[in-house]
C-alpha cells in the first residue's frame, strides 16, 4: 500500500503532528511520519530531519546549525524536495504548520506528479496562496486557530484533514481509468479560440485535449502536466505568456517557459498565438511608462497593449533560444497572416513591422535539425488554412 507522508517540523509542532497520524492509522492509511525541523533534534519521528537534510546537494551542514532561519527552512525545503522526489511510494503528503513551514513543504510538494494528493493544513491558506500552490493540484486548508498545541478547534481540522488525504490515498483511481486516450496539452487565449477549437474537434476522437488558458499559470499548469508524466505530446500555439514576461504584464509565465518540452523531449507543435498583445487590467492599471502605445479594451477589467517591434524581437529571441534546446521531435510553426484575431488587416493590431520583427528574429536564430523544424504558414493563426498545417505538422511527429 502507498504510504502518507506527514511533514512538519517536530521541534515545534510534535503533537499535532503525532495527533495527524493517529488519525490517518485508524483511518487504515500508512503513515510515515517526516521531521524537518531545522532548530533541534525532534524525537519520535520516522524520518529524521538530519536524514532529510543530507539529501541536500552541499549536505546537511548547509540546513542544519544555521544561524539564519530563513536561510536554514529554504535550505531544508530544497533538501526535502530532493528527498521526496526520490521516494517510488508515495501516496499521498499531509503538511501542518505556519508560513515557513507552508513555504518548505509546499515547495516539496509542487515537486510531486499532478495526481498525487497533496494537502497542506496551514495558517496562512485563507489567504492568496498562489505562490504556495503554483501549477499544481496542492490543496490547502484554513487551520483556523495556529497550528500551536491541540485543543477542540484544532484536533476537528486536523483530524478532517488526515481523514481527507486517508482517503484519497486509499481510494486512488487506476491508471486505466485516468488516460483512456493518450493526452495532448494545448495552450489557448480568447484571441486563438478559433484555431484550438478546430484543432480539439479534429483530435477529440482520437485524444484528450487537456486545453490550458494562457493566463501565466495556465503554461505553467501544462509544462507540470508534462513533466508528470501526463501528456503525449504538446501543441503551444498560444505563448502569450512570453510578452507578459519580458514586457511586465499580469499573465506571465517564468524563466522555465518551453522548459517542459526540453527536458521531456515530448512531441512538441508550437507557435506565437498572440504575443501581439501584452496584458493589463482595468485601463487605469497600465503603467504611465506605457503612456501613447496602441492599447485596446477588451473589457473593463482586460487592457491589452501592442507589442513593439523591439519586443517582438525580444520574444523571438526568448522563443528560439528554448527551441534550439529541444531534442524531441519539433514543428514550429509561424502564422504569416497575423498572429491573433486582432493581429489581420482591419483589425486594432494588425502591425505588419511588429511581425516581421518577430518572424525574422525566429528565422534568423532557429536551427534546424533532423528532429526540428520551422513551418511558415502564409495564413492568419485563426484560419482554416493553418488548422490543417499544425494537425499535418502533429500527425508527422506522433
Amino acid at each position: 500500500m502507498a504510504r502518507v507522508y506527514v511533514i512538519g517540523t517536530m521541534d515545534t509542532k510534535a503533537e499535532e503532528l503525532r495527533f495527524a497520524v493517529t488519525c490517518l492509522r485508524d483511518a487504515g492509511a500508512d503513515p510515515v511520519l517526516v521531521d524537518v525541523g531545522t532548530r533541534g533534534a525532534g524525537e519520535g519521528a520516522d524520518v529524521a530531519a538530519a536524514e532529510i537534510a543530507a539529501h541536500h546537494p552541499q549536505g546537511a551542514g548547509a540546513v542544519l546549525g544555521r544561524d539564519d532561519r530563513g536561510a536554514a527552512v529554504a535550505a531544508m525545503a530544497e533538501a526535502l524536495t530532493h528527498w521526496i522526489s526520490e521516494r517510488t511510494d508515495v501516496g499521498a503528503v499531509l503538511g501542518l504548520g505556519g508560513s515557513g513551514n507552508t513555504a518548505l513543504v509546499t515547495q516539496a510538494m509542487r515537486a510531486l506528479p499532478i495526481g498525487t494528493p497533496k494537502l497542506m493544513v496551514s495558517t496562512v491558506a485563507s489567504g492568496n496562496v498562489a505562490a504556495y500552490v503554483g501549477p499544481t493540484d496542492l490543496a490547502m486548508m484554513y487551520s483556523v486557530v495556529d497550528v500551536a498545541g491541540l485543543n477542540p478547534i484544532s484536533r476537528r481540522v486536523i483530524a478532517n484533514a488526515a481523514h481527507a488525504v486517508a482517503g484519497m490515498a486509499l481510494h486512488a483511481l487506476p491508471g486505466d481509468a485516468i488516460a483512456a486516450k493518450p493526452g495532448i496539452g494545448m495552450t489557448m487565449f480568447g484571441v486563438t479560440t478559433a484555431c484550438v477549437t478546430m484543432l480539439r474537434e479534429a483530435l477529440d476522437a482520437t485524444h484528450e485535449c487537456y486545453v490550458f488558458h494562457a493566463t501565466g499559470a495556465g503554461g505553467r499548469s501544462m509544462e507540470k502536466l508534462a513533466d508528470s508524466g501526463l501528456v503525449s505530446a504538446l501543441i503551444d500555439l498560444t505563448t502569450t505568456e512570453v510578452p507578459d514576461f519580458l514586457v511586465g504584464g499580469v499573465f506571465p509565465c517564468d524563466d522555465d517557459r518551453l522548459g517542459a518540452a526540453i527536458r521531456t523531449r515530448l512531441p512538441y507543435v508550437g507557435s506565437v498565438g498572440a504575443v501581439d498583445m501584452v496584458n493589463f487590467g482595468a485601463r487605469d492599471s497600465v503603467p504611465t511608462r506605457f503612456g501613447g502605445r496602441n492599447l485596446y479594451i477588451h473589457n473593463p477589467q482586460v487592457t491589452l497593449m501592442r507589442t513593439t517591434p523591439a519586443e517582438n524581437r525580444a520574444i523571438g529571441q526568448f522563443l528560439v533560444e528554448r527551441l534550439n534546446r529541444m531534442e524531441g521531435p519539433v514543428r514550429f510553426l509561424l502564422p504569416l497572416g497575423g498572429v491573433s484575431a486582432i493581429d489581420v488587416p482591419g483589425m486594432p493590431f494588425h502591425d505588419p513591422e511588429a511581425d516581421a520583427a518577430l518572424f525574422e528574429t525566429i528565422r534568423a536564430g532557429f536551427v534546424p535539425a533532423p528532429n526540428r523544424k520551422l513551418i511558415e504558414v502564409p495564413a492568419a493563426i485563426n484560419d482554416r488554412a493553418f488548422v490543417d498545417a499544425v494537425l499535418a505538422a502533429f500527425r508527422e511527429i506522433t
